[in-house]
């Protein structure tokens, strides 16, 4: 199959520009306070399309600081007016500086070109990963990432990162209004650093998800994508049920 080749501003202009516990140890102290609903963490969008800007419009209105990101500097900037308070817009380099926790949201054959552009500001760093390995638009790549497992593929791409598979399994239309029904729909998880599911798990609770982790990234990360039995809306239940049967 022949790869489908994108250039570095389409790479991220495709997404579009549209203690709570110990586990926070490993932020600065001013990050996260011991109670929910004081101080707050800064979040870095890399990639401020259809779920990058969904859910970071979520976590702006929740308190935290916000860097919505792409190649797309204007667009940005406009998203970040339009959600207000808490957001602001900058290139993917400021961003990955600014966050103590990064979302990565850009087409799958990007991946590489994030890890080696914001390699260095990556290392350490907590970074939720929503992205997916689509053939029709990733072409080769996306099928060699599908065949080892898209968690595994990930942490090759983002070498250093504390990676957390989340928000890969669900369509992003109803993500802003996930709250509305708080906790009655589960988000799968994958990961293997304890404290950065746990901050994970906290900010997927903020958007109106219930955190449902299912297993380390070599094992669990490859069903994190749409098309497969954890695929779409489940209750917690259900995910851990579903969870069950995989290997």
């Amino acid at each position: 199959m022949k790869r489908n080749a994108m250039t570095r501003r389409e790479f991220l202009q495709t997404t579009g520009a549209a203690a709570i516990s110990l586990a926070f140890a490993g932020l600065p102290s001013a990050a996260f306070a011991a109670t929910a609903g004081t101080e707050k963490v800064k979040i870095g969008i890399i990639g401020s399309g259809r779920v990058g800007g969904t859910v970071g419009g979520v976590w702006a209105k929740a308190g935290h600081e916000v860097m919505f990101s792409s190649l797309d500097l204007e667009a940005d900037k406009k998203l970040a007016a339009s959600v207000g308070a808490n957001a602001r817009a900058g290139t993917p380099r400021e961003a990955a500086q600014f966050g103590d926790v990064l979302l990565i949201s850009v087409p799958y054959a990007a991946l590489p070109s994030v890890g080696k552009d914001l390699g260095d500001l990556l290392k350490g760093k907590i970074v939720i990963d929503t992205s997916n390995p689509i053939v029709a638009r990733d072409g080769d790549m996306a099928v060699a990432a599908r065949e080892k497992g898209a968690g595994l593929s990930s942490q090759e791409y983002l070498p250093g990162a504390r990676i957390v598979r989340a928000f890969n399994a669900i369509g992003y239309s109803r993500m802003g209004e996930a709250s509305k029904n708080a906790g009655k729909v589960g988000m799968p998880m994958a990961g293997d650093d304890q404290k950065a599911i746990e901050v994970a798990s906290q900010l997927v609770r903020e958007v109106g998800y219930e955190p449902v982790l299912v297993g380390p990234l070599a094992t669990m990360g490859k069903h994190l994508i749409p098309g497969t039995p954890l695929g779409g809306e489940h209750t917690p239940a259900e995910i851990r049920q579903i969870a069950g049967t995989l290997k």
